[in-house]
């Protein structure tokens, strides 16, 4: 049996979801950053949690809100007119919110400094393009994997994660709300807020990308031109 559940509750999900996804992010990075001075091994204690939490999170939350944790994830389905702009708009508030939240939390809980700004510096061309292609195939594959296999979807999130931490070199924010909320982290894990917008920006360009041609690829527009006509077809026509 389906469960509607209201605004109100989807915006507590999206916005719990992003929190535990952050803090997550920042506060397997601190760990990882005392408990090793090799780099390698420090950004891997960082990623395996991060798929893992991904996994988590969407099989429990996706039902509520989507599951979008993501400004980008969720613009992608603004444009695809999936979402309207106000609960859009509202999800993207609830994401920011969280995002900030869960590293406050991952501070506390390793008792750092609450209120933190960031001077690790992620900038340059190759940051930035990395930026597009993690944000792109994050989309795409969601996406994907909605049309064809939406049951797998945590999995599929969670796995490309767990890989784009590794092959961009960025590791893989593809999240403006993370990039946001770990500007707020002088950690393993933090980025200047300077170098934030360019990364929002790139983010979203690679989730822009990712929509138009999952749009193409997965023959959605297709698809949905033959909906519309099979129902002409089987609509009774009018005395």
């Amino acid at each position: 049996m389906s469960v509607h559940f209201g605004l109100p509750q989807r915006l507590i999900a999206e916005a719990l979801g992003t929190a535990m996804l952050v803090g997550t992010v920042v506060g397997s990075g601190i760990m990882a950053d005392n408990l090793t001075d090799d780099t390698a091994l420090a950004l891997l204690g960082n990623t395996l949690p991060t798929g893992a939490i991904l996994v988590v999170l969407i099989t429990v939350l996706g039902p509520i809100s989507g599951a979008h944790f993501n400004p980008a994830v969720t613009l992608a389905f603004l444009l695809r007119k999936e979402s309207s702009l106000r609960v859009a708009g509202a999800y993207m508030a609830a994401q920011i919110a969280g995002g900030v939240v869960g590293t406050l939390i991952a501070h506390g809980m390793f008792d750092l400094s609450i209120l933190q700004a960031s001077t690790t510096v992620r900038s340059g061309i190759g940051q930035w393009l990395a930026e597009i292609v993690a944000t792109f195939g994050l989309v795409f594959f969601i996406l994907g994997g909605i049309r064809f296999r939406p049951d797998s979807v945590p999995w599929l999130v969670g796995l490309y994660i767990t890989a784009a931490y590794w092959f961009t070199a960025s590791t893989s924010f593809a999240n403006p709300a993370v990039a946001i909320a770990r500007a707020f982290s002088d950690t393993f894990a933090g980025i200047r807020p300077v170098d934030v917008p360019l990364f929002i920006l790139c983010q979203i360009v690679g989730a822009i990308i990712a929509g138009a041609l999952a749009t193409w690829l997965f023959g959605e527009r297709a698809a949905r031109a033959d909906n519309d006509r099979r129902s002409l077809d089987t609509t009774p026509l009018e005395s």
